[in-house]
C-alpha cells in the first residue's frame, strides 16, 4: 500500500513538474525531445512531430494544451476520431490533428519519462480564413459624370486580411480600411472604401474586391461587381450609297448609340424644310426620287432619354444615268483614234527614210561635178594676143565641159 501511494505521488509530482515547465534540461542531452512550432488554416490538417536522438526503451507521449494525453507511444489516450498516430518508434512519435478550429490553438506537449523527466513544447497557430468579400453600394446604373462611392467587407479572418481593390486589371486605391474583432475575439473582420467618377468607358466595367491573406497561400477570395453607365448617344449618319442620282430611290440612316439605345430620332434641312417626296421612318429618311432640289445640308438628332446626339449630312445628287456619257465607249473610241494616229506616223516615217536611202545614193554618184569654159581654136592661135582674141569671139558658141569625179 505504501509503494502504491508512492508511486502515485512520483507520477503527480512529475506531472506537476511537467505542467509547470520546471525541469530544467540540457539541450545536448541525448535523451532531451526536440519539437517545432507549426502554422495551420482552420479546418486543416497539423501533425506535431516529438523526437530523441537516444531511447533507453522509456515511452513518448504528446499532450494538449489543456494538458490531456492524446497519445502515450501507440496508445491512444483521449478519445478524438480528428487525432490520429502517424509514426510511433522508440525515437519518435508523430501525431495528426484534421479539421483543425481556432480552440486547437496553444501550446502541446511532449514528454519522455525517464529520470527526471523531460518535456519540449510545440506551438500551434491557427490560422482564420476570411469569408468571401462582400461589395455594397451599387444598386443601379450611375449616370457619366457621377460618383460611385463601393464598401468591402470581410470577416473570420485571423490576422486581419488585407483588401485590395480592382477595375478590370488596374488596381484601385482603397479609403478608410478598418479592423474589428469579430464575437468571441478570435477573428476579424476587415473593411474597405472606394470611389470613383465614371464615364461612358465605365460601362460594363468590372470593379472586384480580393481578399488577400496567408491562409488562402496561392489562392484568392474575390467579388465582383459589374458596373452600368448610363450615356447620351454619339451619332452617325449612313447614306445608302456614296453616289446618288437623280431620279433613283435613296435613304439616310441615323445610328446612334449609347446607353440605353436612342429610342426617338428627328430628322431636319438646314435652311428649310425635308423634301415633299422624302419620308422619315423610325431611323430612316426616305427619297422616292431624288431631284438637285434635294441637295442640301441634313441634320438627325437621336434621343435615349439621358441625352441628345447629332449627326450632319450633305447630299449632292449626281446627274442621271442616261446624261453621264459612257466610260467604256470613252475608253474605245480613245484607242481607236491612238491606233489611227500611231499608224499614219508609220507610214510617213517609213517614206522619209525611203527619201533618205533615194536621196543618199544620187549625191554618191554625182558627187564632184562642176563646169570649165574653153573657147575653141585657143589652142591654134600663134600668140597669148591672138589666143584671147580667139577666146573672147567664140565664147558665145563655146560648149559646156564638164567633168566628173568619182
Amino acid at each position: 500500500m505504501a509503494t502504491s501511494q508512492w508511486a502515485v505521488l512520483v507520477c503527480s509530482s512529475l506531472t506537476l513538474l511537467i505542467a509547470n515547465g520546471n525541469v530544467v534540461l540540457d539541450e545536448d542531452d541525448p535523451f532531451q525531445p526536440t519539437t517545432s512550432d507549426e502554422t495551420v488554416a482552420a479546418e486543416g490538417t497539423v501533425t506535431l512531430t516529438c523526437r530523441v536522438a537516444e531511447s533507453d526503451n522509456s515511452s513518448l507521449q504528446w499532450s494538449n494544451t489543456a494538458q490531456q494525453t492524446l497519445y502515450f507511444g501507440e496508445k491512444r489516450a483521449l478519445r478524438d476520431n480528428r487525432i490520429q498516430l502517424v509514426r510511433s518508434t522508440p525515437t519518435e512519435l508523430s501525431i495528426s490533428i484534421s479539421d483543425v478550429s481556432l480552440l486547437d490553438e496553444g501550446e502541446y506537449t511532449c514528454s519522455i519519462f525517464t529520470m527526471p523527466v523531460r518535456t519540449a513544447k510545440a506551438t500551434v497557430t491557427v490560422l482564420g480564413v476570411p469569408q468571401k468579400p462582400l461589395i455594397k453600394g451599387y444598386s443601379e446604373p450611375i449616370q457619366e459624370g457621377g460618383r460611385l462611392h463601393l464598401t468591402c467587407t470581410s470577416s473570420g479572418s485571423k490576422p486581419p486580411a488585407k483588401l485590395r481593390w480592382y477595375k478590370g486589371e488596374e488596381e484601385l486605391k482603397g479609403q478608410d480600411f478598418t479592423v474589428e474583432a469579430d464575437i468571441g475575439g478570435k477573428t476579424y473582420t476587415v473593411s474597405s472604401r472606394t470611389e470613383m467618377t465614371v464615364s461612358q468607358a465605365d460601362n460594363n466595367v468590372i470593379i472586384s474586391c480580393v481578399v488577400d491573406h496567408e491562409s488562402l497561400q496561392r489562392t484568392d477570395k474575390r467579388t465582383d461587381q459589374r458596373i452600368q453607365v448610363l450615356y447620351k448617344p454619339s451619332v452617325r449618319i449612313q447614306p445608302e450609297n456614296d453616289l446618288p442620282r437623280e431620279g433613283e430611290k435613296f435613304h439616310l440612316q441615323c445610328i446612334g448609340s449609347g446607353n440605353p439605345d436612342p429610342n426617338n430620332y428627328q430628322w431636319e434641312k438646314k435652311d428649310g424644310e425635308l423634301p415633299l417626296l422624302s419620308k422619315q421612318e423610325d431611323s430612316f429618311l426616305r427619297f422616292e426620287a431624288l431631284n438637285k432640289s434635294d441637295n442640301g445640308l441634313y441634320r438627325c438628332e437621336a434621343d435615349n432619354g439621358i441625352g441628345k446626339g447629332m449627326a450632319e449630312y450633305r447630299l449632292v445628287v449626281q446627274d442621271a444615268t442616261d446624261s453621264v456619257p459612257d466610260p467604256t465607249a470613252m475608253s474605245t473610241t480613245s484607242g481607236i483614234d491612238h491606233a489611227v494616229i500611231g499608224g499614219v506616223v508609220a507610214v510617213i516615217v517609213f517614206i522619209l527614210l525611203c527619201l533618205l536611202i533615194v536621196l543618199g545614193r544620187y549625191l554618191i554618184r554625182h558627187k564632184g561635178t562642176y563646169l570649165t569654159h574653153e573657147a575653141k581654136g585657143s589652142d591654134d592661135a600663134p600668140d597669148a594676143d591672138t589666143a584671147i582674141i580667139n577666146a573672147e569671139g567664140g565664147q558665145s558658141g563655146a560648149e559646156d565641159k564638164k567633168e566628173y569625179f568619182i
